[in-house]
């Protein structure tokens, strides 16, 4: 904080923010399971392994092409507990709603939210409501929490990257991102962009029915596949190598961001997921996604190193490489 104020893309999921993180609140907060910085804790309690995780949402526009503010807040905190292979159970909501709010607009915010729930087979079991002053907000903020049981057996985690691991993604990447940003800046395209946002806990409990032993579940959110490679690269001090040619961009997608300027790596998703998984399992858990309607178009994108540890490398089509760094500045604000 260089001006000793707090910057917008100190907000990102880049770099700004991880220096944020650990130089102010794992400060000052440090613990064990802080520490883990996965999307959920997980820790035992009399006997079980429960995960919880918390998340705030101001995207901005609240509704958006393929969802809004409610279904998003659902299937963001559903997929943080899923990432540490949990089955989700609960989630509170807490909204922060500006003045002047339609309170029809409010209405199908809640209702999405529900919709969200059941088809996630979550249950939102407590919530707060609190009312700002006009102009002290914008429009509509959530704030959730969410708790999930941890099978035997699992144990997924940033730091579980192991060399020689395949590293695969269940579809097209950047869809959440320019959707959101295609609709709030009025840009149209002869097909309009939609958001991916879903609840993916379904899609990975397949998964680890195939294989249990996956190493590492991530949801390229905040920063994109790029910024969270380079979390998980440096939480397990290896490498990481993408191949270019094996990155699913959708066609308009790409195109917006070259208009833009954008790189679709470091573009939000909501609807998927990293996957880090030993060898000899990678084939089966590319098969059970495929099978799954949240992973036919899964892929193998890259691969774990030994050598080069905490970088991320993308091999391009014609053979060279190049650094894939971690988020830098703010890409888009209030994605998410």
């Amino acid at each position: 904080m260089e001006s000793g104020l707090i910057q917008l893309d100190q907000g990102s999921g880049g770099r700004a923010m991880h220096e944020l993180i650990e130089g102010l609140f794992v400060k000052a907060l440090a613990n064990r399971m802080l520490l883990e910085g996965n999307d959920s804790a997980v820790f035992e309690i009399q006997g079980g392994r429960l995960a919880m995780t918390t998340d705030s949402y101001v995207v901005d526009p609240v509704f958006f092409p393929g969802g809004n503010i409610g279904s998003l807040a659902v299937h963001g905190t559903v997929n943080d507990l899923a990432m540490c292979g949990a089955t989700p159970l609960y989630l509170t909501a807490g909204f922060i709603l500006e003045e002047g709010l339609p309170v029809s607009d409010l209405g199908r915010v809640v209702e999405s939210m529900a919709g969200a729930a059941r088809e996630a087979s979550v249950q939102v079991i407590a919530g707060d409501t609190k009312v700002v002053p006009r102009g002290k907000a914008d429009k509509l903020f959530i704030n959730t929490a969410g708790v999930g049981i941890v099978p035997p057996g699992i144990n997924i985690g940033g730091r579980n990257a192991r060399p020689g691991d395949a590293v695969l993604i269940n579809g097209t990447i950047g869809d959440h991102g320019m959707a959101v940003l295609c609709k709030r800046e009025g840009l149209a395209f002869e097909n309009e962009i939609m958001s991916d946002s879903a609840a993916l806990n379904g899609l990975i409990a397949q998964m680890l029915g195939a294989h249990p032993g996956i190493h590492v579940l991530r949801d390229p959110t905040r920063g994109g596949v790029a910024t969270t490679l380079n979390e998980i690269a440096v939480q397990s001090s290896t490498g990481i190598r993408l191949f270019e040619e094996n990155l699913p961009v959708r066609e308009d997608v790409a195109g917006a961001c070259e208009l833009l300027g954008l790189d679709p790596l470091y573009v939000a998703n909501e609807g998927k997921v990293l996957v880090i998984v030993p060898p000899e399992g990678a084939d089966a858990v590319l098969a059970a996604m495929r099978s799954h309607p949240l992973g036919r178009s899964a892929c193998r994108v890259g691969e774990v190193l030994s050598e080069n540890p905490g970088r991320v490398f993308l091999r391009t089509r014609i053979g060279g490489h190049r650094i894939v760094d971690m988020l830098r500045g703010e890409q888009l604000p209030r994605i998410c």
